[in-house]
């Protein structure tokens, strides 16, 4: 079974930066899909940024021009850069990576999250 495993979780100030890592247990290039979600107590987790296997991102409305996704194919780890962080950012932040297992059915798996807290 791959593992995913989320690091880089804090406390953060508001305006403030921080980069969550996703470290991927086999090559990250079997994925089609390697994306971030937050989970707010209560809540859903909402979809804020995918990074898809040939190169392109999308973010959600919330955090485009914010977040910036990047991947290291070399060390198997797909990486988040947060900058301008807003009090309502708060959360846990999970890795999720979707791939066609060799039965031909999806896959989808999950790390086990990194609380992140703004507050000044």
């Amino acid at each position: 079974q791959v593992q995913l495993v989320e690091s880089g979780g804090g406390l953060v100030q508001p305006g403030g930066s921080l980069r969550l890592s996703c470290a991927v247990s086999e090559s990250i290039f079997s994925f089609n899909v390697l994306a971030w979600y937050r989970q707010v107590p209560g809540n859903q987790r909402e979809l804020v940024a995918s990074a898809f296997r040939y190169g392109s991102s999308k973010y959600s409305d919330s955090v485009q021009g914010r977040f910036t996704n990047s991947r290291d194919f070399t060390k198997n780890t797909a990486d988040l850069q947060m900058n301008s962080w807003k009090p309502e950012d708060t959360g846990i932040y999970y890795c999720e990576g979707e791939r066609i297992d060799p039965s031909g059915s999806k896959e989808d798996d999950w790390g086990q999250g990194t609380q992140v807290t703004v507050s000044s």
